[in-house]
């Protein structure tokens, strides 16, 4: 029998190893997996706002003109009508006539105010079209003259452009400018690249704000609007004038048919490069990339279409620019993303 005022002696838990027992071979770590990798970030699948300064817009250009049967057709069709209302219009006259001298004379003159009229706005669509046709080889003699070192194919190009954008007051400053270099010799390409600061400068200051505002102003009415239907129409109405004022910014001033011609080109450069699709995907990732936490899906929605007015906004900004980006940076969707996210924000 043990004494009772013995001491005890320690009683190792058993639940627990002490260190001391513990082996002290290393031991990997078994939390994490040998196979792991980490994305790089040139690699991730995720856009960023900053990584949307990085994606190349294909440059829009105006589509070329082809014969086209079914032009023809409508053409043929439209002379064949027109035919057929002045033999009505004759026909009407001369019954007229027959009733009363003076209801004769009222409709030789209402006939008369009416094809003075129409002849008024058919010369302002020819004049339209010629005004876009100038642009367009502006751009194209620019393309050439930018790889020629002569100057005086360059300075015939820049006296047509400043002729073109005589009638904006943004580039006062710019015509003056260029006049005092007329007796200095200067290269074709620096005369081509210092025309376009001076002249086209401040004017895509002003594309740059027109584009942001189609852009702000379809986001917040597409977040807020109630109807499908009135998405579409506004957004319709919003690109149509965008395009227009583009046009009259860089001297085209286009009549209807020309705003189409416009309109067409723009729709046909979107849909063969695919960049609604592109932009519709770059939006969604960079709202999943966190903005999305913060806005609802309406608001998300606003943000797409205000990315893709932006998108079409640059397009047309590719096709009334009389002169290629050369000298200046060209505008991306990452110009306007912080801005159009603030203001679905705010809404």
């Amino acid at each position: 029998m043990s004494d009772p005022l013995s001491p005890v002696p320690p009683r190792r838990p058993g639940a627990f190893v002490l260190p001391e027992d513990r082996p002290q071979t290393p031991r990997a770590p078994r939390s994490f997996d040998d196979g792991f990798t980490v994305t790089p970030d040139e690699e991730d699948p995720f856009v960023t706002p900053q990584a949307l300064d990085a994606v190349e817009l294909e440059v829009a250009v105006p589509r070329k003109r082809r014969f086209s049967w079914g032009k023809l057709a409508l053409g043929a069709l439209g002379t064949f009508l027109s035919l057929a209302f002045w033999l009505w219009a004759d026909q009407v006259v001369r019954d007229l006539f027959s009733r009363a001298d003076w209801l004769g004379y009222t409709a030789v003159a209402v006939l008369a105010v009416a094809v003075l009229a129409l002849a008024v706005v058919v010369a302002r669509e020819i004049f339209g079209l010629m005004r876009l046709s100038a642009v367009q080889s502006l751009k194209a003699e620019a393309q050439e003259a930018l790889k020629a070192p002569g100057a005086k194919a360059a300075r015939a190009l820049v006296a047509r452009l400043e002729t073109v954008l005589s009638h904006r007051a943004e580039t006062a400053r710019g015509r003056a400018a260029l006049k005092a270099t007329e007796d200095d010799i200067i290269d074709g390409p620096q005369l081509i690249e210092f025309a376009e600061r001076e002249l086209l400068g401040p004017l895509d200051i002003r594309a740059r704000a027109l584009i942001l505002g189609a852009s702000k102003r379809t986001s917040v009415v597409t977040a807020i609007s109630p109807r499908a239907v009135v998405d579409l129409a506004y957004v319709l109405f919003e690109v149509t004038r965008l395009v227009r004022a583009m046009a009259e910014l860089y001297g085209g001033r286009p009549g209807t048919i020309g705003l189409l011609r416009l309109l067409r080109d723009v729709v046909a450069h979107l849909a063969v490069t695919g960049s609604i699709a592109v932009g519709d995907g770059i939006a969604q990732q960079v709202l999943g990339h966190g903005l999305a936490a913060k806005l609802s899906s309406r608001l998300g929605e606003g943000v797409i279409n205000g990315l893709l007015t932006a998108r079409i906004g640059i397009a047309a900004m590719d096709l009334c620019r009389p002169l290629p980006f050369s000298a200046l940076k060209r505008p991306g969707i990452g110009d306007f993303l912080s801005d159009i996210t603030a203001t679905g924000n705010r809404s």
